[in-house]
């Protein structure tokens, strides 16, 4: 009899919620993570993140409040408050976490664990038995091999960034996307002097190009040097050459390194267990099955999706194969990546779900599509003004009219996208779309507007 009915190694999004979820289904649950509860995500990633673009935004709000009636005077920030209040609720959701966990019965180990096979992970130099093994080790950041970064203490990656002491008055980033770009608001929106050197000619490449573009556009203090490729570091200087091939330099106080992330497929066993991976991830399928018997994998190191909320999802299907293999796929729990939504929580915002017009056409899909601007909508106005940046587009494919793609650029996208996701799930036309009621006002009306502005 083994030892447990599931072990999960990695604490992470995914990690944490199938734990949780098995655990309150009465299974005999071992979460082993040997860093931090919560991952990347909740410590080092997307909710210190959150905490210090929120704290960006009331900056800004109190700076530019005139234009709607309220002066606010010798508006300042105090940094190491800042990050005190970042920290603050970081803490707390962490404790959160492991509340969760301990309520629902599963057990947790502060320590690194080894996939030694099927069933079998090592714990501490003890080999602990499952039924089923579910992995979700996460991802890490990508260093790319640039003369000069290495052992620099200019340069620094997302987490290094998140624990400065003092407030940098000029920062290079290099990469844009979505990383780079939410750190280049955040720090400008702060008064902070920032470049931004991206080698691709738009920033955040998976989102629709005119979106991307109207984006970049509405992040304000942010030089964006697109289609440059940076050759050099030297100590506080970047060497880069422009999209004309010139040498160009620039200095700065901290040089963000923030070229994307990759799965972390090494150093737990992967290879010694005849996993199937490569530097793209864990093989799995629509299932999220791996080549092993009973061995499942989730969250960033399937390389599937390197989102929290796509490992949230993941943990719910491989959930319920567990719990009830022919519910489940009677219900068809499997992966969707296509209705996987995205967000950019820059100033301004960014999400999107579905495919992009350049994606449509890359299938053989002929689409139509339709943009219009938030302004459009009431609520809008009234709270961002008519200068404001703010875009809906939406892709409508020609000849079955389902809605392929939903893209949009301002305030309050991250939270309206999800509306957008369920059109896609359900595999909505453009008809059933137009007959969907918005409340009113609101920034989701964008959408309604968008679909009615479709000439099909």
């Amino acid at each position: 009899m083994a030892d447990y009915d599931v072990i999960v190694l990695g604490g992470g999004p995914g990690g944490y919620l199938a734990a949780e979820r098995l655990g309150h289904a009465k299974k005999k649950v071992l979460l082993v993570e040997q860093q931090f509860l919560g991952g990347t995500c909740l410590n080092v990633g997307c909710i210190p993140t959150k905490s210090l673009l929120n704290s960006a935004k009331l900056y800004l709000h109190a700076k530019h409040s005139e234009q709607f009636g309220v002066t606010a005077e010798n508006v300042s920030f105090d940094w190491a408050k800042v990050q005190a209040w970042k920290d603050e609720v970081v803490t707390t959701l962490v404790g959160g976490v492991a509340m969760a966990e301990k309520r629902n019965g599963v057990e947790v180990a502060d320590a690194h664990g080894t996939l030694v096979g099927p069933g079998r992970v090592e714990v501490n130099g003890e080999v602990k038995t499952a039924d089923h093994v579910i992995l979700a080790t996460g991802s890490v950041p990508v260093m790319p091999p640039i003369p000069g970064a290495k052992d620099n203490p200019a340069v620094v990656d997302s987490t290094g960034l998140l624990a400065l002491e003092t407030f940098p008055s000029k920062l290079v980033v290099i990469g844009g996307g979505v990383i780079g770009v939410e750190f280049a608001s955040l720090f400008a929106a702060f008064g902070a002097q920032v470049e931004v050197i991206e080698l691709l000619t738009e920033i955040v490449p998976f989102a629709d190009a005119d979106l991307a573009a109207k984006l970049r556009k509405g992040i304000e203090g942010v030089t964006f040097h697109l289609g440059c490729k940076v050759t050099g570091i030297e100590g506080s200087t970047v060497v880069y050459s422009d999209a004309k091939g010139a040498e160009v330099r620039t200095e700065a106080d901290v040089i963000l390194m923030a070229v994307g992330r990759k799965p972390l497929v090494e150093g737990w066993g992967a290879k010694e267990a005849g996993l199937e991976y490569s530097g793209k991830g864990i093989a799995v399928d629509d299932t999220l099955r791996t080549n092993l018997p009973n061995v499942w994998a989730v969250g960033d190191v399937t390389g599937r999706s390197l989102l929290a909320h796509a490992a949230y999802r993941m943990a719910e299907i491989v959930v319920a194969h567990i719990l009830d293999p022919e519910q489940a796929r009677r219900t068809g729990q499997t992966l969707r990546v296509d209705t996987i939504p995205w967000a950019v929580y820059s100033i301004p915002e960014a999400a999107g779900v579905g495919l992009t017009e350049a994606q449509a056409k890359q299938r053989g899909i002929e689409v139509v599509t339709a943009t219009v601007p938030l302004v459009l909508s009431g609520r809008f106005v009234a709270e961002n003004g008519l200068k404001a940046p703010g875009t809906v587009k939406i892709i409508v494919e020609k000849q079955s009219r389902v809605v392929r793609g939903i893209h949009m650029v301002g305030p309050y996208s991250p939270e309206t996208i999800w509306g957008a996701a369920a059109v896609l799930e359900s595999e909505y036309t453009l008809d059933d779309l137009r007959q969907v009621v918005f409340p009113h006002p609101t920034v989701s009306e964008g959408i309604r507007e968008a679909a009615w502005a479709v000439k099909a």
